[in-house]
């Protein structure tokens, strides 16, 4: 038996309420997005640190994205931080 929906527009507001999504990194979760460590092996040292990398690859398993829309997600989550990062690539 389906209800019949009587007031519209909250029936609309919540439609849209449930597709906004707030996602945030903590003040200091930011200085640590880079990795300051140096492996002292060979080759090029680790830019991005493991914080970086385990919450990129945590929200491509929560929303389901192949690498490359995982790349501008983060990217777009960053601008909108205003923080001066980038995701790893």
């Amino acid at each position: 038996m389906k209800k019949k929906i009587r007031n519209w527009s909250q029936y609309n507001r919540a439609l849209v309420q449930r597709s906004n999504i707030n996602i945030w990194l903590s003040e200091s979760a930011i200085p640590k997005w880079q990795n300051t460590e140096k492996h002292g092996g060979r080759g090029r040292s680790n830019y991005y640190s493991d914080l970086a990398i385990e919450t990129c690859l945590t929200s491509r398993a929560v929303f389901h994205l192949p690498l490359r829309a995982l790349e501008g997600f983060v990217n777009s989550l960053l601008t909108m931080m205003d923080a001066s990062l980038q995701s790893p690539s």
